[in-house]
């Protein structure tokens, strides 16, 4: 007879917690870098206690790598929703602009991520071999087949990519500086406007 008791649910109390702890991993970790981050400051953030921590999480490895892993499925969405059968221009104006949006919306996953892949990616390499590569390989190719039946001009495909990840991205990592430049404009609207502009005029064949 089977006697292997069935997986329990988490509770709502559990739920909450490890929300709380990731959350304030997440404000840890974006500000102090991974080597920064300690345990007992995620403590001090979330309201729990160290061992508390612990009853749900191994360490700190553990933790930083669920917020990694988490993020990534948000990052990448954008560029999944690239509609092959949608106008090629406006399909990859919309993917910058909800890059830019992300931005603004996730500023610390932002910060996290750029830390992760600046230490050399120690603990996402894996996911950026199984899940970015393929996804990126299949854009390009997306974005090469544009280019040869004349609706977009020419270039490399991937460093496209890369162009529209820094320029995007940039508004997140180095906010503060773009805050103390801008003053009181509005950054995100300018920025929209701008890049539209230099995405339109770079891929108009």
């Amino acid at each position: 007879m089977n006697t292997a008791s069935p997986t329990r649910k988490p509770s709502r109390i559990q739920k909450r917690n490890r929300k709380l702890i990731l959350d304030a991993a997440l404000e840890v970790f974006s500000t102090h870098g991974y080597r920064g981050a300690t345990l007992d400051q995620i403590a001090t953030c979330a309201g729990l206690s160290k061992p508390n921590i612990l009853y749900y999480f191994t360490g700190k490895e553990e933790i930083h790598i669920t917020l990694l892993n988490g993020l990534m499925d948000t990052w990448l969405a954008p560029m999944r929703e690239i509609d092959p059968e949608g106008d090629p221009l406006e399909e990859i104006l919309r993917y910058v602009h909800r890059k830019l949006e992300m931005s603004r919306e996730f500023p610390r996953e932002s910060r996290l991520f750029a830390n992760e892949i600046i230490q050399g990616a120690p603990r996402i390499g894996p996911h950026l071999e199984a899940g970015l590569k393929p996804l990126v390989d299949e854009t390009s190719t997306l974005f090469e087949g544009w280019m040869a039946a004349g609706k977009l001009a020419q270039m490399d495909a991937r460093h496209l990519i890369f162009s529209i990840w820094a320029t995007t991205q940039h508004y997140a990592d180095f906010a503060a500086q773009v805050r103390v430049l801008m003053g009181e404009a509005d950054v995100e609207g300018g920025a929209r406007a701008h890049l539209d502009m230099m995405f339109r005029r770079l891929l108009r064949p």
